[in-house]
Formats: structure tokens, C-alpha cells, sequence
């Protein structure tokens, strides 16, 4: 599955909702954005589960690889 990479970690917060919408609306069908960031990104697994019809819940990945770097995939149906 072809992924976008978007780092978030030096993104002020406020901005990185928008930021992330914007970059997985530009995604074509059964491609995915990695998001790389300085938290559990869970609150946008479930925003996105609610708010966004094509997003692939059933095959979001995160993976904490350090303290402060967690990488998640949002994949599109």
C-alpha cells in the first residue's frame, strides 16, 4: 500500500488536524498516510472513525518506536 509520510512532531497542535485532513483527502483510493508524531495519535483514530467515510478503520496501524515518536497509518478505502 503506497504511503504518504507526513512528520507532525514540529507542528504546532493546533495546525496539525487540519494538516493531516488536507494530506488524506489528496490520497488516491488504497493508498495510505503515515503520520508521524509526538503522541498516541488515538483521538484522530477516532475522530477520523467518525468524520471521515474513507477512512479504512479496520486497518489503522500505530507503532510507538521511542518516548516521543509514535507512527500511525490511515489507510483509504
Amino acid at each position: 500500500m503506497p504511503a504518504t509520510r507526513l512528520d507532525l512532531r514540529d507542528v504546532p497542535p493546533p495546525e496539525r488536524h487540519p494538516k493531516i485532513h488536507d494530506a488524506f483527502e489528496d490520497l488516491g483510493s488504497g493508498e495510505a498516510l503515515e503520520i508521524v508524531n509526538d503522541h498516541d495519535p488515538k483521538p484522530l483514530f477516532y475522530e477520523f472513525q467518525a468524520e471521515v467515510e474513507s477512512f479504512d478503520a479496520d486497518n489503522y496501524d500505530v507503532e510507538r518506536r521511542g518516548d516521543d515518536e509514535f507512527v500511525a497509518t490511515l489507510p483509504k478505502k
